[in-house]
């Protein structure tokens, strides 16, 4: 089940973005899913389901967001490593 939120956006932002509401609507759905993912709030794979991308689509735009597909941290991967 999914459900639809509407958002409100002023023509101004529109125009300013050079946009049609369905490009907008798509690009702020792939930058929230790239933030949340950032933060640790989502996977990949539910963060590629909000963008509305495959996986792989997902894990190439994040480049643009400045986001890396790896979020483990080098103490992350150090830790585990010496618990094994």
């Amino acid at each position: 089940m999914s459900k639809r939120l509407p958002i409100e956006v002023d023509d101004e932002v529109l125009l300013g973005m050079g946009k049609t509401p369905e490009e907008l609507a798509a690009e702020m759905r792939l930058a929230a899913a790239a933030k949340w993912y950032e933060l640790g709030l989502l996977s990949q794979g539910k963060a590629a389901q909000v963008a509305g991308l495959s996986r792989a689509e997902f894990i190439s735009s994040l480049a643009r967001f400045g986001v890396s597909p790896c979020q483990e941290t080098a103490d992350d991967i150090l830790a585990g490593l010496r618990d094994s």
